[in-house]
């Protein structure tokens, strides 16, 4: 199959990432530091700003923002990937090597969506901050611990309460 990515400078994208075989590993304690870790790593080298993020145990959702000039979002993917693989300790169920030198940490590909409008980034912010109660995992958006929910609510984006009813928008957009 010939996989396309649609790479635009200065672009902003949704993504998913998921764990090799749906290992709830993410939000484990030293995990999430770690993974905090690579983010902040990773922006250093390659700058992107995070407009929405939700970490699940086994995949997260986030939407970034690259540079002007910039539209390489799968290096920076790459980067985050190593960077956390080679920190975590974990009794993960980690298969050897490929040939790629993957290790059986993440799954290879990642969903990513290219935002093309302020109504589709709108729509993409709830998805993100609505994940955890979609899962089942709290009840209200405001109560999961590894989301960007309460930081869009401060920047007056959300009011505290929403999402403790699945938003209307959603209903028919769900990747998983």
């Amino acid at each position: 199959m010939e996989y396309r990515r649609h790479y635009q400078p200065g672009g902003w994208y949704f993504f998913t990432v998921v764990t090799y075989q749906r290992q709830p590993i993410l939000t484990q304690p030293g995990n999430i530091a770690c993974l905090r870790r690579a983010f902040r790593r990773v922006r250093k080298k390659r700058p992107f700003s995070i407009a929405a993020i939700t970490i699940l145990p086994d995949h997260l959702h986030t939407i970034l923002k690259l540079p002007g000039i910039d539209s390489d979002f799968s290096t920076r993917w790459q980067m985050i990937k190593h960077d956390y693989s080679a920190a975590i300790s974990t009794n993960t169920t980690a298969r050897p090597l490929t040939r790629k030198r993957e290790q059986g940490i993440w799954q290879h590909r990642f969903w990513e969506h290219t935002i093309r409008d302020e109504s589709d980034l709108r729509l993409h912010m709830d998805y993100v901050h609505y994940n955890a109660v979609r899962h089942g995992y709290v009840t209200r958006p405001s109560a999961w611990p590894y989301c960007s929910f309460i930081h869009a609510v401060n920047k007056g984006w959300y009011p505290e309460n929403w999402g403790q009813q699945e938003p209307e928008t959603l209903r028919d957009l769900w990747y998983e």
